[in-house]
């Protein structure tokens, strides 16, 4: 979520050099040290894997959105180029210089929450157990999970950038106002990150790997990451992984405001958020929950699952540069782009689809286009959208509603277009599919995602080829 300023860090460091230390000197291997001749080194083509115990799949889907809570409709609306966004009215928005985000309506967790706990929940927590349970049952393993899977080889990963936003802002609200025996028991539990997949793995009986990751707005691929490479290192079968999200709150919008990271176009609030569009003038809050369950693919043919897609790979990695800005060079994103790109095992010509972070900022955009066409030297045939542009920027849900886009473009060969895309930035080569929604078949497709610290994150998927 890289988002502010076009300043460099006013504290870079930049050592002094010590006159007491010996200067380097270059190796020269003696005539005792092996070194291959150059003719001897040849690079191999990467890999994808192949052990069907370490190839890791996606058999269950689950969301919830300002589209509703089900894929299928989600991804429906996203290929209409409809937005999400409208004014604000949880709460009287009137005071803040940005009135507007994806918030969203009408929410009820009957059928997965019960009813005591519906009513008292953080909503961050509401989102995880409803997408969560969507999800196992997309997989087909509905309310006898137990019975169809080993409990102690299936785990939760659920992250969340903010946590229990709502939680902590009424009890901090409660001690000032009545004092501190007016602070609810249930502060803590609802505010902490792990919670949501704590709970989660509660309600399904889930007893195998189990904790969140918080890095911002890169949380979702991170937890995919971490999810897959519990199956991959054989100590999971199943892995319920994703990110949610529930900062449109006073206290959550004040915070953005205050770091200047949002759009400020409240007299049109459905074209705010305009990635890689000149115009563009910050981010638009968002919400929801995204989240995946990944299986091996031993596992998934054992019981049968339906297999929608295959996660081939993925790398996470820290720019180690700004908090908020994003390095000029690129060499963080590219970085991560080509780790996660190795870890797949396919080669930056089999890529023909991203769907990129393009949050709508003025210097992250841009920032990640350089990045991105260092590692793909033809632009020709790739094709890269924004999912915020419709949705919003959901922080720590965003890589998990966007990794079902980006699936649902693999199953579907039909990609969602960028919409509010009035005067593009000429500097971006690729094709943004602007406004319109176009056919393509996906051969691999990469999703990325960036935060807060400079946290980079890129999971890799496929159509699921036996």
């Amino acid at each position: 979520m890289h988002t502010l300023s076009t300043h460099p860090c006013p504290t870079r460091f930049t050592p002094t050099p010590d006159p007491t230390r010996l200067p380097r000197t270059r190796f020269r291997p003696s005539k005792h040290n092996f070194s291959p001749r150059a003719s001897a080194v040849t690079t191999e083509a990467p890999k994808r894997e192949t052990d069907p115990k370490k190839r890791v799949v996606v058999t269950g889907m689950g969301l919830v959105s300002v589209f509703g809570n089900d894929p299928d409709v989600f991804y429906e609306k996203l290929l209409e180029g409809l937005s999400g966004i409208t004014r604000i009215d949880r709460f009287d928005p009137e005071k803040f210089p940005t009135r507007f985000g994806g918030q969203i309506r009408g929410f009820s967790g009957e059928g997965y929450i019960d009813g005591k706990n519906d009513r008292r929940l953080d909503d961050c927590l509401r989102y995880c157990l409803v997408a969560g349970k969507k999800a196992v049952d997309n997989a087909h393993l509905g309310a006898d999970i137990t019975s169809k899977i080993d409990k102690t080889r299936s785990g939760v990963l659920v992250g969340t950038g903010m946590g229990g936003l709502s939680a902590f802002s009424d009890a901090v609200q409660a001690l000032i106002d009545k004092g501190h025996r007016k602070i609810s028991p249930f502060f803590i539990p609802y505010t902490i990150t792990n919670m949501a997949s704590a709970l989660l793995a509660i309600d399904l009986g889930l007893m195998g790997p189990n904790y969140s990751i918080s890095t911002a707005c890169a949380t979702s691929n991170y937890c995919f990451y971490a999810a897959a490479n519990h199956i991959r290192r054989g100590e999971a079968d199943v892995m319920i992984a994703g990110g949610t999200e529930a900062a449109i709150v006073p206290i959550g919008l004040g915070g953005f405001v205050a770091c200047r990271a949002l759009s400020q176009r409240n007299d049109d609030p459905q074209t705010a958020s305009r990635p890689w569009d000149k115009d563009r003038d910050g981010f638009v809050m968002g919400e929801g929950a995204g989240i995946l369950v990944l299986e091996s693919l031993e596992h998934a043919m054992k019981r049968d699952a339906p297999i929608i897609a295959e996660y081939l790979g993925g790398a996470v990695n820290c720019d180690a540069y700004h908090m908020t800005d994003p390095r000029s060079d690129g060499l963080g994103v590219s970085s991560c782009i080509k780790k996660g790109l190795e870890d797949a095992g396919v080669s930056p010509e089999e890529v023909n689809y991203i769907n990129a972070h393009a949050t709508s900022t003025v210097t992250g955009d841009l920032a990640e286009v350089n990045a991105i066409r260092q590692v793909f030297k033809n632009p020709s045939g790739i094709k890269m959208n924004g999912t915020k542009s419709m949705i919003g920027h959901c922080l720590g849900a965003s890589g998990g509603l966007e990794a079902i886009a980006t699936i649902k473009a693999c199953t579907t060969g039909w990609l969602h277009p960028t919409i509010n895309q009035f005067n593009v930035e000429p500097s971006i080569e690729f094709d943004t599919v602007p406004n319109q929604k176009q056919q393509h078949e996906v051969n691999v497709a990469i999703s990325n995602s960036f935060g807060f610290g400079g946290h980079n994150s890129v999971v890799v998927f496929s159509p699921f080829k036996p």
